[in-house]
């Protein structure tokens, strides 16, 4: 069995790559190395995760080449987990999110379903639930009012798989991640923003006037899942199924800052902002389904996954924190 995993060199999908290697699959990733936040980032993670897995840098859009790469590997299961991120960026650059998340998307649907692939395994994201739903999160809420076109792109991809399921009988599973952190993650989100500038006494930007509240989700807890729903494909009777992976515990954003403070030893510099175009005040995921149906069980407390997070931005960054 060999599996396919996209997003290779990203946050979550070198974790991914480096549990699945640990077991002993086989593994074969992509990823387009892009500039959204230093590709130098992404080099260092795949060095120190998982410097063993094949991964071609290829991209998305890039259909012949994904074509021959799928002939060649002839995957079996595919965790696709490449994307365009960032709420906020979506509103300066939408085309990539186009590009990406949906033509990207539409690309990796068709060959799964034209070569045989037996399990497609997706990423979602807790943005899709927008204005429409109430915490905690199901799966049962709507998720027809975005407040970005990223979550409008990963909502999209859901009716896309849905379909593709339905038309062809392709067994796909979604997963709607909650606000992944942890050491190697990503850039421009705030576990490390905050972390690096704490670190070397820059301020602070705390939106929403720091009445915020997000269901921070250790990788770990995530990777937990990834490998939960890969080794629980849907039925041919329901090829299609969605679930949510977080840590259904919401946390204050001046709580979260508290831990960071502590950690790094220093306190931080605040500046209070209004609340920013896409951004949600509140998610909390209900996590039950998961639960019922591989197993999903959280493990991590922020108290005890957030300070190593602050130790490696000392260490990574130095300076340059």
């Amino acid at each position: 069995m060999t599996i396919l995993v996209t997003g290779a060199a990203g946050f979550i999908g070198a974790n991914t790559c480096r549990a699945l290697v640990e077991r002993g699959e086989d593994v074969v990733g992509l990823d387009n190395y892009n500039d959204y936040y230093d590709p130098q980032i992404k080099r260092d993670r795949v060095a120190a995760l998982c410097p063993d897995v094949d991964i071609r840098a290829l991209d998305l859009t890039d259909r012949e080449g994904l074509a021959a790469l799928f002939d060649e590997v002839q995957p079996t299961a595919v965790i696709h987990l490449a994307a365009q991120a960032g709420v906020r960026y979506s509103l300066q650059n939408p085309h990539a999110y186009v590009d990406s998340n949906l033509a990207g998307f539409v690309n990796m649907l068709e060959l799964c379903r034209h070569r045989g692939v037996q399990h497609l395994v997706y990423a979602s994201s807790s943005s899709v639930y927008g204005d429409s739903a109430t915490p905690p999160f199901s799966e049962d809420q709507r998720i027809d009012r975005p407040r970005s076109l990223y979550a409008a792109t990963k909502a999209a991809n859901e009716l896309m798989a849905y379909t593709y399921a339905q038309l062809y009988g392709l067994r796909a599973t979604g997963l709607r991640f909650f606000t992944v952190y942890g050491p190697w993650g990503r850039p421009d989100m705030a576990p490390l923003l905050f972390s690096r500038a704490v670190l070397a006494g820059r301020p602070i930007e705390v939106f929403n006037e720091g009445k915020m509240q997000r269901d921070f989700t250790h990788v770990s807890d995530i990777v937990s899942g990834i490998l939960g729903a890969l080794a629980h494909p849907s039925s041919e009777d329901v090829p299609h199924r969605v679930f949510n992976l977080g840590n259904h515990t919401p946390i204050e954003l001046e709580q979260f800052i508290g831990i960071i403070e502590t950690a790094a030893g220093r306190t931080a510099h605040k500046v209070y902002k209004p609340m920013q175009p896409g951004d949600m005040v509140r998610t909390m995921a209900d996590t039950r389904r998961a639960h019922d149906a591989f197993g999903y069980e959280p493990a991590t407390p922020i108290e005890r996954g957030l300070p190593p997070v602050v130790a490696w931005c000392r260490d990574y960054f130095g300076d340059r924190a």
